[in-house]
């Protein structure tokens, strides 16, 4: 039976297998102990071996949600119903609450740049995304939930801003956001829009959950890194997040540097402790 998630999650990396191998009862982990966890997809499509012996021990733990790298919704090149197929088995095996990917594109020629590519926000790309949404949708048997990606430049053909681009997308093909609140910042120090009016345009009943992370700030640029922990202003857009939209199912991404168990729960306390405040 598929499973839900609410409270405040965790990405799921091999560096703390380990530790959630036991059950979080330390002094520094009592009562810190994530809601769920989110796996990358990719990691665990495989025949067999230790990545999913891995998976079904702590998944009978934790609920889980499934979020890809590789789906490359936005490519022109036809989806690759291979992977879709292979998707589909693995969310058999995981039953998460929802499976997520990037609203971007990754490829083209069947060759993987294994980058999260932006899209022009255009009339022309939005019909290009339709049925090729349904199409995933239809052979998953549930809604895709795509993800808000961080980006350094903008095209010269854009016809309208991002955030107005989500939210038709959104409206027209059904399918649910998740909102990446550090990439919606990473953009507007990019790009010198407003985060918060972006915020602002984000459908609430279309938001199923929320990603948190760190990025490495060079002043002129911000690179979406997630080897850094989260900085204030991405907290403060966060909070300002919660105000807009109300409290979605909150995760921490850490893909680099990454650090002991225990000093991402302490974060993630963070957040628990500014929802609390701000109920």
């Amino acid at each position: 039976m598929t499973t839900s998630v609410n409270g405040f999650g965790l990405g799921l990396r091999s560096e703390h297998y380990a530790a959630f191998a036991e059950p979080l009862s330390s002094s520094f982990t009592s009562g810190l102990a994530p809601d769920w966890l989110e796996i990358i997809s990719e990691n665990y499509m495989v025949p067999g071996g230790a990545p999913l012996a891995h998976l079904d021990r702590i998944r009978r733990d934790y609920p889980m949600v499934m979020h890809g790298v590789s789906l490359s919704i936005g490519s022109a090149d036809a989806l690759d119903l291979d992977y879709l197929r292979e998707l589909k088995t693995l969310a058999q095996r995981v039953q998460p609450a929802w499976i997520s990917d990037h609203l971007c594109w990754t490829g083209v020629d069947h060759r993987n740049l294994h980058d999260l590519l932006p899209l022009p926000c255009t009339e022309a790309t939005l019909r290009h995304l339709e049925p090729r949404i349904a199409q995933v949708q239809d052979l998953l048997q549930r809604p895709l939930v795509l993800e808000n990606v961080s980006s350094y430049v903008r095209f010269e053909a854009d016809e309208m801003g991002e955030a107005e681009f989500i939210a038709e997308l959104l409206r027209r093909s059904g399918c649910r956001l998740l909102l990446d609140v550090n990439n919606v910042y990473v953009s507007s120090r990019n790009h010198g829009f407003d985060a918060r009016a972006y915020i602002d345009l984000m459908p609430a009943e279309r938001v199923v959950q929320i990603h948190l992370a760190g990025h490495e700030d060079r002043g002129d640029l911000v690179i979406d890194t997630h080897d850094h922990p989260i900085c204030e202003a991405v907290w403060d857009l966060y909070a300002y997040t919660l105000d807009r939209i109300g409290f979605k199912p909150t995760m921490i991404e850490r893909d680099d540097h990454i650090p002991p168990l225990a000093e991402l729960l302490t974060e993630l306390h963070h957040a628990r402790q500014m929802v609390h405040e701000l109920a």
